[in-house]
């Protein structure tokens, strides 16, 4: 997700998006011997993975694997909810030590400056339209406009077939906006990572649809930072993940959320 990056929106967002560490997945289970608190960064709505419940608590899978990776290695940490790009603008500049945020594991991002972790989730990018609507496949977007959120996989996978199939890109800056020019019919379709997408439609009864056949291959999302100086944030990253998945804790995760 290779975005254009607002370092204004740094300062504001981290003013109005900052959690404190607590008891639930946005805070932190145990302390760490040094009394560290990492900051970590994330998305504002990346629904089933970071997003505000019924009750406004800012839940989903990410902020219960980063809950139980720090439960298990003992530290503690507070979210900033900045959204996409000041989150990486935030760890660029050290206003943040790293992020979590469906963050696709790619070679561009590492050449770029990106230090991941190990994958915890692997997702495919996919096409969804409204509900009633007869578009079947890319074939059928020839002359209309595709929906995607800026800077993400899904406008990668996006620009690479507009070319072949004739469709053009619109930009969004967050998918929730995206599916509403969807069902509006402002826009044809839209690409998004497909468990997203899933989830977003179940739980939010939207009019749309998944297409069959218009996925590209997974690609495994990863826990972020951009300063070399924070590898034993990812070291324990990457320490807590194993033991959770060994434990049982990842899987119980998974299915509290996908099923």
């Amino acid at each position: 997700m290779k975005k254009r990056i607002l370092v204004l929106a740094v300062s504001v967002c981290m003013a109005l998006g900052l959690m404190g560490c607590g008891g639930n997945a946005a805070g932190s289970a145990a302390s760490s011997s040094d009394g560290k608190v990492w900051k970590i960064a994330t998305d504002t709505v990346f629904r089933p993975f970071e997003y505000k419940d019924d009750n406004g608590d800012f839940v989903g899978i990410d902020m219960d694997i980063l809950a139980a990776i720090a439960e298990d290695q003992g530290f503690k940490y507070e979210v900033q909810i900045l959204g996409w790009d000041a989150s990486i603008a935030a760890c660029q500049s050290g206003q943040a030590d790293g992020m979590i945020a469906g963050a696709s594991i790619t070679e561009e991002r590492k050449s770029s400056g990106w230090i991941f972790s190990d994958g915890y989730y692997d997702a495919n990018q996919c096409l969804a339209v409204a509900a009633d609507s007869d578009i079947k496949g890319f074939e059928d977007l020839n002359g209309k406009a595709v929906a995607v959120k800026t800077g993400t996989m899904s406008a990668d996978y996006a620009e690479s077939l507009k070319d072949k199939y004739g469709f053009t890109v619109t930009y969004f800056e967050d998918s929730p906006t995206m599916y509403q020019a969807v069902v509006g019919g402002q826009v044809a379709g839209a690409m998004d990572d497909a468990p997203i997408m899933a989830a977003s439609i179940k739980d939010g009864n939207l009019a749309m649809k998944l297409l069959p056949e218009t996925g590209n291959d997974p690609a495994s999302y990863g826990f972020a930072i951009f300063n070399k100086d924070n590898q034993e944030l990812v070291d324990k990253f990457n320490a807590g993940l194993k033991n959770i998945k060994a434990n049982g804790k990842y899987d119980e995760i998974i299915k509290k959320y996908l099923g």
